[in-house]
């Protein structure tokens, strides 16, 4: 599972022109599944997500986390991901979870920053087409891989 976090000033997701997920300060994440996730991969950057401090504190430093500074997050389910580029000019997704099984991971993880680490979480449709705006701040952009930080 990946993820990557992007710290936002503020971020909305749009479907056919509606606003169906804002936020303000807090995280944008776009959110793949690639075949073979399991809960524990969703569990695991779930408390990445929800712990790291990339926040500044009063010294100007990269030390406070999401709810530190009542911060949100605007999930997005992004297969895209998993692009492979290897061959070609246009990307291959065969390794992006069905999404059968993306979907429901999707949601879990979703449901994990809600109940566990009780944040507020907004999110666009799995498999619509969004349109994304946000500012991001800093910029500060992270990537999360499951299958990196698990060794």
């Amino acid at each position: 599972m990946r993820v990557v976090l992007q710290r936002c000033s503020r971020a909305e997701v749009r479907i056919d022109g509606a606003v169906v997920g804002k936020i303000g300060k807090g995280f944008l994440l776009l959110v793949g599944v690639v075949d073979g996730d399991q809960k524990s991969d969703a569990d695991l950057l779930a408390r990445k997500v929800a712990q790291m401090r990339v926040f500044e504190d009063a010294e100007g430093k990269m030390n406070l986390a999401l709810q530190d500074v009542d911060g949100a997050v605007l999930s997005i389910s992004q297969f895209t991901l998993y692009a492979d580029c290897r061959k070609g000019n246009r990307p291959s997704f065969i390794r992006a979870a069905r999404p059968e099984i993306a979907s429901p991971l999707y949601d879990y993880f979703n449901q994990v920053l809600r109940e566990t680490y009780g944040l507020q979480v907004e999110t666009g449709r799995f498999g619509a087409d969004m349109k994304v705006d946000f500012v991001n701040d800093g910029p500060v952009t992270i990537i999360l891989d499951s299958a990196e930080l698990a060794h």
